[in-house]
């Protein structure tokens, strides 16, 4: 099933999303919802609360008095987080019950208030998050929930900062429109994205590249992309040594194809072969007839280049996984690539402009694959003499198990 975490603060217009969603087929699971269920009469949710917080806020018809446990969580923060200690475990073991009982190819929304604070994007195959100017949300929750002004800022403040939701998101919806626009938006996300992530997740095959080799301005969220995708791989991967960002878009500065590059590092080709079920179910199916890499001068033999390689059945996002044994040359090549270019601007400047003048050869191609083989000889008669010489006068030595 394709996992998709929702979220946005409060007054974002989440609920309109999580019921556009459901609408379109969605199987929806609300934490809010589940978050009243575990401390309904007699649960043991409703029981640690009371032992925490005192009878106070517990009505004499036994259910809990909101108004009252409110007013102390979000007055002391560290009342609050004995309040999400006690309900996050049990809407998270509630939650993965409903999930249970989803088929196969289902596409399940998890609506999560605090998901950010709680961390549990890597669990998701996607984040989504709604978004709205905070002036636009606390006149929103005085125009329909009665609030004060203050009041609703004191609401806001006791969930994570939008900057932080943003950093977490795959997709951002912005809700500074109209109803309608909103709606629009989550349409096209359903139809456009999600759906065909969903088939090709059931398929397990990678989501396809039609277009030819487009070189695009360095963007500024690739590392944040990167950094959210390293983290749902290592959650899923327990034998990953390490996941490592490289490629063009690792490198600060450099115009490069909108596809982040990932290398994990595994103990040997057996592990590789071993967890790739584990990368295909979080998103990253392996394509097929990709073994290996291009031996370089000093190292010649081709067992030293061989690898797995995945790619990311998201339509939205491109993703090469590369899988290496940690210590071989193609995994060595790899890093020092990356920190080559990082380090030196003249380099830099060589591979750009040898990116650009292919890129613009190939241009009407509706694939990539004669652009990657018409450049696959400039790493060996440029690069490696280049990035070698380099890494002897400055004394480079990868980092083996570090992302």
């Amino acid at each position: 099933m394709l996992k998709i975490g929702l979220t946005g603060g409060i007054a974002s217009g989440k609920s309109l999303v999580a019921s556009r969603l459901r609408e379109l087929g969605a199987v929806l699971i609300d934490a809010d919802v589940l978050a009243r269920q575990v401390v309904e009469p007699g649960t043991p949710g409703l029981a640690q609360v009371a032992d925490a917080f005192g009878p106070d806020v517990i009505r004499s018809d036994g259910t809990l008095d909101r108004p009252a446990l409110g007013a102390i969580v979000f007055q002391d923060p560290s009342r609050r987080e004995v309040l999400n200690g006690i309900i996050h475990p049990l809407v998270r073991a509630a939650a993965a019950e409903m999930l249970a009982g989803v088929t196969q190819g289902g596409i399940v929304v998890q609506d999560i208030p605090l998901l950010v604070e709680t961390r549990q994007g890597s669990a998701f195959h996607l984040v989504v998050v709604v978004d709205a100017p905070e002036d636009l949300r606390v006149q929103r929750m005085v125009d329909d929930r009665a609030m004060t002004p203050a009041d609703a800022r004191s609401r806001m403040a006791a969930q994570a900062g939008r900057d932080d939701r943003l950093a977490a998101a795959d997709v951002v919806l912005d809700n500074a429109g109209s109803r309608e626009e909103l709606l629009t938006k989550v349409d096209s996300l359903w139809n456009e994205r999600l759906v065909p992530f969903a088939a090709h997740l059931t398929q397990g095959t990678r989501a396809p590249r039609t277009a030819g080799p487009v070189i695009a301005a360095p963007q500024s969220d690739w590392s944040a992309a990167a950094d959210r995708l390293i983290g749902r791989i290592k959650a899923a991967v327990p034998d990953a040594l390490a996941v490592d960002h490289v490629g063009s878009t690792a490198i600060p500065g450099l115009p490069a194809k909108d596809v982040i590059d990932l290398q994990l590092a595994v103990k040997d080709l057996q592990t590789a072969d071993r967890i790739a079920p584990l990368l295909a179910a979080v998103g990253f199916p392996a394509v097929p007839g990709v073994t290996g890499d291009t031996p370089k001068p000093s190292h010649p033999d081709p067992a030293g280049w061989q690898k797995r390689f995945h790619a990311n059945a998201d339509p939205g996002r491109p993703v090469n996984l590369h899988v290496r044994v940690a210590g071989s040359p193609g995994w060595r090549y790899a890093l020092m690539f990356r920190d080559w270019l990082r380090a030196d601007p003249e380099g830099r400047a060589l591979y750009e402009a040898h990116k650009l003048k292919l890129a613009n050869e190939y241009a009407g191609d509706s694939g990539t694959d004669g652009y990657a083989e018409a450049k696959e000889p400039w790493f060996t008669d440029v690069a490696w003499p280049l990035m070698e010489e380099w890494a002897t006068r400055t004394g480079w030595l990868p980092e083996p198990y570090s992302h």
